[in-house]
């Protein structure tokens, strides 16, 4: 998490912003989370650390996070959007229809299987995304 505070300050920096104690609280509750959150669920836990901060704040600091390569917005099919700190490890995902669960996996049977669709097709992968949509075993 240290990493990603630093280089968000340093993006700060390069683009001559201002330092708040509001962003780096911000940005410390979403680098703590680890998982997909909405703006909604990061204000409520960033209001523990400080009441004060508002919706508008989250929402600048995400798109700050979002342009300085740290955070990605994702607009799943559920109606919600949310947000998941940047990696570099390759996952697709699970969402649930009903009640809107997210889970992140890998399968390297998957990632071949892709490769040679792409292949046959004469394509060259640059990027893909999967979204796979049903309902998870609570919602069944």
């Amino acid at each position: 998490m240290k990493d990603n505070l630093d280089k968000l300050n340093r993006y700060i920096d390069l683009k001559n912003l201002r330092h708040s104690t509001s962003r780096e609280q911000i940005a410390q509750v979403f680098f703590e989370t680890q998982d997909h959150i909405t703006v909604d669920q990061l204000l409520e836990k960033v209001k523990v650390v400080n009441p004060k901060i508002g919706l508008a704040t989250v929402y600048r600091t995400l798109n700050l996070l979002q342009e300085c390569g740290l955070a990605i917005k994702r607009d799943f099919e559920t109606g919600s959007v949310t947000f998941e700190p940047y990696s570099d490890k390759h996952h697709d995902h699970l969402i649930c229809t009903n009640c809107g669960e997210i889970i992140e996996f890998y399968s390297k049977d998957v990632e071949e299987l892709q490769d040679k669709i792409a292949l046959k097709y004469g394509y060259e992968l640059t990027d893909h995304k999967m979204e796979l949509y049903g309902l998870c075993k609570q919602c069944k």
